[in-house]
């Protein structure tokens, strides 16, 4: 068996210019693409510009980024293989005894690494854009006045009314009723200044008001007053404010173990987070079973209607795996399955089935 460094270098290289390439054609698409979409949505919204909507744009761009990832890996591994099979590399490879899983691996680790580059660095700083577009989309173009947020000492909630500031944060929730308990909310005025707070053992939502079960309210200088009920009001819902917790995108792959663990502690349910959390550990394995799928398609290509052949191999396959990965993740979702087979199932037969493919055309 020959093996040749120099060589191994050379298929990776290929591989990672026309991956960097094809990657950056793709982006500059979506920006686009982005831009007039968000140009529509500010259009009856006053205050928004043009270079907040291009901020805004650059902002959501590494999500987008990282879920084409996949789909650029098929593609570029599909061209590499093409363009050294047309130049007769390959053929000149296999002639001195290389065989096509040694000119394979390369590419593969390549595909490995830029997966697990993708997952510990390109998420956590997509994570943080996506955060910061989500704000300015609340602020600019959905004019929300509430967020929520959940961390280690239970939930807060800020909620703005005309001429007051709440803060209200409650130890635990319940995620079917959304009852909060042993709750304490702080007033302030527009300016910030402290006008008094409200203790209470329970909070319920109802319909535009916040109540507040056998409260305690301390105003200040003065006395304090016991209360059986105590309102405020509030523009959320249950639907708002299940979509006003953090989505698991927003949240950076080092720091989603801990935030899962504060979600369970509060009392909400994390499926979705853990989900999305075990999706990314299978980032390099679905890329690896990529590359297996790319060289299926791209290594022994016939004389006529090659490039078509391959380009629609490759069309349906990244159509196949895109269907397959939204029917496991509602599956894996809805708890019909384990959240470990819904996350790491796509990965796991795309592997299987590209590697019976490729074993099929090499060694029949």
């Amino acid at each position: 068996m020959y093996s040749s460094v120099t060589l191994s270098r050379y298929i990776g290289r290929q591989f990672v210019t026309w991956f960097v390439l094809l990657l950056v054609i793709l982006l500059s698409i979506i920006l686009l693409l982005d831009i007039v979409e968000l140009l529509r949505r500010a259009g009856s919204k006053p205050g928004v510009t043009f270079g907040l909507v291009v901020q805004m744009a650059f902002l959501k761009l590494p999500e987008i980024g990282q879920q084409i990832f996949p789909f650029v890996i098929l593609f570029s591994g599909m061209f590499t293989f093409w363009r050294l099979t047309r130049s007769a590399e390959l053929v000149v490879a296999r002639a001195v005894g290389v065989s096509a899983w040694q000119f394979l691996m390369p590419v593969l680790i390549a595909a490995a690494l830029i997966g697990v580059f993708k997952v510990a660095v390109i998420n956590p700083v997509g994570a943080v854009f996506i955060a910061k577009y989500d704000q300015m989309q609340d602020r600019y173009l959905k004019q929300r006045t509430s967020t929520l947020n959940v961390s280690r000492s239970g939930l807060w909630l800020r909620q703005q009314a005309d001429r007051e500031q709440f803060f209200i944060h409650a130890d635990t929730v319940n995620p079917m009723t959304f009852e909060l308990s042993q709750v304490m909310l702080l007033r302030f005025d527009p300016d910030m200044k402290y006008l008094g707070r409200v203790d209470a053992p329970r909070a319920i939502l109802k319909e535009k008001r916040w109540e507040l079960l056998n409260a305690t309210v301390n105003q200040g200088k003065k006395e304090t007053e016991a209360v059986a009920s105590y309102t405020i009001p509030t523009e959320l819902d249950m639907t708002t404010i299940e979509e006003s917790f953090a989505p698991p995108e927003t949240i950076s792959f080092w720091d989603l173990p801990h935030f899962i663990k504060t979600l369970e502690s509060t009392g909400f349910p994390a499926t979705r987070h853990r989900l999305h959390y075990q999706s990314l550990m299978s980032q390099p394995l679905l890329y690896f079973s990529m590359v297996l799928f790319a060289a299926a398609f791209s290594l022994r290509l016939p004389r006529r209607g090659g490039t078509m052949t391959m380009v629609t191999g490759g069309v349906l396959t990244g159509f196949v795996l895109f269907v397959l990965t939204d029917v496991i993740r509602t599956f894996g979702m809805s708890e019909t399955i384990p959240l470990m087979m819904a996350a790491w199932s796509p990965a796991g037969i795309s592997l299987l089935l590209g590697t019976a493919a490729l074993l099929h055309l090499e060694d029949g």
